[in-house]
């Protein structure tokens, strides 16, 4: 859908993710975003920020959310998570899914998996629509 490919060009885009390169693929109420993981991102004990870990799922939950908004960005009201496990290398995946749309809000889940499949993190977000356009001025395009 042509929607889902203007999401992934805006998240393209975005200046943040020059640095985490990540990748994202969104559907109908689901993204998923890949993250390799570089040594730039570990804390001082030689694991991954945990700041990474929000960011693969808070992204992956925001375009799950956006997945079903076509005129509007949404935006994050709200979000918690929980780290399982840490991750010192390899890639990271973060998979999310719309769980319940109100008129005002749209709520999003999400786990997040090492490259071998192990769940090392789980995360959940409300997300408000705002009245800001997607539009080709912020890469909506």
């Amino acid at each position: 859908m042509d929607h889902y490919r203007k999401l992934q060009n805006m998240y393209d885009a975005a200046p943040i993710n020059t640095f985490f390169r990540p990748t994202l693929r969104v559907s109908h109420q689901e993204a998923e975003v890949r993250i390799d993981i570089r040594p730039d991102f570990h804390h001082a004990a030689g694991a991954m920020h945990g700041s990474v870990y929000f960011k693969a799922l808070d992204d992956a939950t925001f375009f799950a959310a956006n997945s079903i908004v076509e005129d509007v960005f949404v935006l994050t009201a709200h979000f918690e998570i929980s780290l399982i496990r840490p991750v010192r290398e390899g890639s990271i995946r973060a998979v999310a899914t719309v769980t319940k749309r109100t008129e005002r809000r749209i709520f999003a889940t999400g786990e997040l998996f090492d490259e071998k499949g192990s769940l090392i993190a789980k995360g959940s977000g409300e997300f408000a629509i705002s009245t800001i356009p997607l539009s080709p001025a912020t890469h909506y395009c």
